[in-house]
């Protein structure tokens, strides 16, 4: 299209605005910074995956956050989709093969709540080791009980952390105050030891930790790593942390853990099977036995879910489309 300008010149402009689709809820900061980019924004939190897999191929982006699963199918027929944003941490709803093959870009924003995620991983540990939850409802019904709600200390413990990117730096930065050893084991890095932790194999942490937290994705090769064969490698009977994905670790296998003694406790932000009405009889079993541990605390898989998170994560992902 081409324009007159007042000196009479013509000056050639593009109209053109490249579209993106939203299809879950986002903070409502993420419409003025796309448009700070000339992206035509179309904010469809609640459509249905038939009508995505169909308007998909319009747009140039897409941002998801947990409830949409992008395979081969819904990629089937874009050909100008540039990129895939995750709004959150982790990649596992997209098959990055089937995206890659069609030149995507993919990425997350682990960056905008790795802080909300080590908060919340303290907050658990501090809250398990000194009975807070249980001294709380005990109290509420005018129980008192002090020898039966004594605590431990973190001080002086090894914490080992499995996975060392933005979520394990950010927990072992937090756990810097505390007095504690912290090793860190990360198959897909080395060299990385810092102030915070010390670069360790998975043999020395299964020797000395005595609380294990994990910060890894969800991948063909983490899925259900943790087992019983996995917890029994561990010398020490241990404290075991998930906030990363609940498929990494079987919840049976946590379960006969904690009865057998070999979990001291747990502290668990996802679980195997989040879709409490959808859980396999063996998984109901399970289940309603950690349920009825005292020395396990729950949380709805909201250890990165903060008001400030929320924000945070649209301006990293805004940050890495514009780097594009």
């Amino acid at each position: 299209m081409k324009s007159l300008d007042s000196l009479g010149l013509f000056i050639r402009i593009d109209m053109t605005k490249k579209r993106v689709l939203i299809a879950d809820e986002m903070h409502p900061s993420i419409m003025p910074l796309l448009a700070q980019l000339h992206f035509e924004v179309d904010y469809q939190p609640h459509i249905q995956r038939a009508e995505l897999i169909a308007i998909l191929p319009q747009y140039n982006g897409l941002i998801i956050r947990s409830k949409t699963n992008i395979d081969p199918e819904a990629l089937a027929s874009v050909e100008q989709l540039q990129f895939i944003a995750r709004a959150g941490a982790g990649l596992d709803l997209i098959d990055i093969a089937a995206a890659t093959a069609k030149g995507i870009r993919i990425f997350a924003a682990n960056e905008g709540n790795r802080d909300a995620v080590a908060e919340h991983v303290l907050g658990m540990i501090l809250c398990l080791f000194n009975k807070i939850n249980t001294a709380d409802r005990e109290v509420r019904q005018k129980i008192w009980k002090r020898e039966a709600n004594r605590g431990i200390e973190l001080m002086g413990m090894t914490v080992g952390l499995i996975g060392y990117g933005n979520m394990g730096q950010a927990v072992a930065k937090r756990l810097s105050g505390f007095g504690v050893k912290v090793l860190a084991y990360d198959k897909y890095k080395t060299n990385f030891s810092d102030a915070y932790a010390q670069e360790s194999s998975m043999e020395t942490i299964a020797q000395e930790a005595d609380v294990l937290s994990l910060h890894i994705p969800l991948t063909s090769e983490t899925k259900l790593m943790v087992n019983e064969a996995y917890f029994a490698q561990f010398k020490k009977n241990i404290f075991f942390i998930n906030t990363a994905r609940g498929e990494i670790a079987s919840v049976e296998a946590i379960v006969k853990g904690l009865q057998q003694g070999k979990l001291r406790g747990a502290c668990l932000d996802v679980l195997e099977n989040e879709k409490m009405q959808k859980l396999t009889p063996a998984q109901i079993v399970a289940y309603d036995a950690l349920f009825e541990m005292p020395n396990v605390l729950l949380t709805p898989h909201v250890a990165g879910w903060t008001f400030e998170s929320y924000e945070k994560i649209n301006q990293v992902l805004v940050e890495k489309i514009k780097a594009l």
